[in-house]
């Protein structure tokens, strides 16, 4: 499994556009074969990162959802969206897999 961190940097003056080009990946992205783990906005701190995270078993797997992505509705919807909008600056992505686990249970005091 591998996990896809992608690295936002957005117009801190468009992040509610930013928040709605994220809940139209959230419905389109695991429609087309991605386990989304989440989007996220600035909170505190940074007023330009934002990120979104999502796995996929290989990169095998991440060309064939891509092509999906692309032919789907949503997602050319919101391709064009972003491009119209120019909220996003700029884009990078990394494949990174998890080296930690298993991990051990959360204790709560």
């Amino acid at each position: 499994m591998i996990t896809c961190f992608i690295r936002y940097e957005i117009d801190p003056f468009q992040r509610d556009a930013f928040e709605e080009y994220a809940r139209n990946w959230g419905q389109a992205i695991p429609r087309c074969g991605a386990d989304l783990i989440g989007y996220y906005a600035p909170h505190e701190g940074s007023a330009t990162t934002a990120y979104g995270v999502y796995t996929v078993r290989n990169l095998a797997e991440y060309e064939a959802y891509r092509e999906r992505l692309r032919d789907d509705p949503m997602g050319r919807a919101n391709y064009e969206f972003a491009q119209r909008e120019q909220f996003i600056r700029r884009e990078d992505r990394i494949f990174l897999r998890l080296a930690s686990a298993p991990h051990a249970e959360l204790i709560r005091p």
